[in-house]
């Protein structure tokens, strides 16, 4: 085994990209193939199926898995498992197809862009599904709000990535599952922390990813640029602000930043262990766990997504959690901090939140420097077109 220390999930990458060979093979068959066509979750899933982040997927699930991830969180194989990847869509559709034919999946655009091998379709409880996965059925919650609206049939079957295409927007930062594990090889990492964010990075995350960083050999920075909901920071802001906080204050050779171009999904808790498996098979050995991981308003206790780790058996995994409490500026040591590690009392903590930053950068206000860095928040307030000094 390489020194790239951790084995995919499973046991083995998974790669669902068509050969030259294949790929002509689908292109020749193309105008002849039952069309269905991807939303922006379902694009992601065939992507990251594909490169085999989700390992050891490959394809969308058949009824048994679903059921099994769905209520216990373990595929049929008896490996963890925690979100369903499916591929809905209307009983319309699905009665237009038939098992064991070829589909042609196009993208948002209604690109040919890949080919499910159809092997099952089967209908589902929605209600079922929120509760289990979202752990609520209110469809204000935006992870069950797209469940209620995606189609009442599941299509199952293994799926080919015609090609991969560079990121539109990122191809320097595009880098696979099997591209990580080369680097981190590379560079000698035998152990790796990833890090999952759909904010800017503001001192908290710094603080912890630092934390981490005393510990293990390197930090995989990997923000999340699929769908998400309307009010996140756009991507390229997000990630112009991981560079220039990686550019003055990080250690150059301990740090590879690279884009996760996973759907966000708000499940709080169950997203943790799914972020923590992906991330896995990129080739991390560790994986930081904060407060409200993946969390949505008030939807999950401020440390479910710690405590679901703990329903699996040691090693189960195969990725170690690092929990960190919620992290804050201390007036009293004026330092980023923890309870574990301050003896503040409320009124001298300064609470940081990429949520805060947002709300102060939308009513004029530049963030303290005790929130963000201010190369940051003056990327961000350019980003949103807040004059840089307005306090």
């Amino acid at each position: 085994m390489s020194i790239s220390a951790i084995a995919p999930h499973g046991g083995q990458l998974i790669n669902r990209i068509a050969t030259a060979e294949q790929r002509q093979t689908f292109i020749e068959k193309a105008n002849y193939l039952p069309r269905v066509q991807l939303d922006a979750r379902s694009q992601s899933d065939l992507e990251m199926i594909a490169i085999g982040a989700f390992s050891p997927l490959t394809g969308f699930m058949g009824q048994a898995d679903y059921i099994g991830v769905v209520n216990d969180m373990y595929l049929t194989s008896g490996l963890p498992w925690a979100i369903p990847v499916t591929l809905p869509v209307s009983q319309a559709v699905a009665d237009a197809l038939t098992e064991g034919d070829l589909v042609r999946l196009d993208d948002t655009n209604g690109e040919f862009i890949g080919v499910l091998e159809l092997t099952e379709k089967y209908t589902y409880d929605k209600t079922h599904e929120a509760i289990q996965v979202y752990r609520t059925d209110d469809a204000n919650h935006p992870g069950v709000k797209v469940v209620y609206g995606q189609g009442e049939v599941n299509l199952a079957g293994p799926v080919w990535l015609l090609e991969r295409q560079p990121h539109p927007q990122f191809p320097q930062y595009q880098i696979d599952p099997a591209a990580s594990r080369a680097m981190f090889e590379a560079r000698g990492w035998k152990t790796i922390v990833g890090f999952q964010t759909r904010n800017p990075i503001h001192r908290a995350h710094e603080y912890i990813q630092k934390c981490a960083l005393e510990t293990v050999d390197g930090l995989f920075l990997h923000p999340l640029v699929g769908a998400t909901k309307s009010d996140d920071i756009p991507a390229d802001v997000r990630m112009r602000c991981y560079e220039i906080l990686l550019e003055k204050y990080f250690p150059e050779d301990r740090v590879i930043l690279a884009i996760n171009p996973a759907a966000m999904r708000y499940a709080g808790p169950r997203e943790a262990i799914f972020h923590a498996l992906v991330r896995k098979n990129y080739g991390c050995t560790h994986f930081i766990v904060g407060r409200d991981h993946a969390g949505v308003g008030d939807y999950y206790g401020t440390y479910d997504a710690q405590h679901i780790f703990d329903e699996f058996k040691p090693g189960e995994l195969g990725i170690v959690p690092m929990k960190f409490e919620h992290a804050f500026y201390c007036t009293r040591t004026e330092q980023m901090a923890t309870s574990k590690t301050s003896s503040s009392s409320p009124e001298e903590r300064v609470h940081l939140s990429g949520t805060k930053v947002r709300e102060m950068l939308r009513r004029g206000e530049m963030p303290p420097p005790q929130f963000s860095r201010p190369e940051v928040a003056a990327e961000l307030a350019r980003a949103m077109q807040v004059p840089a000094g307005v306090s």
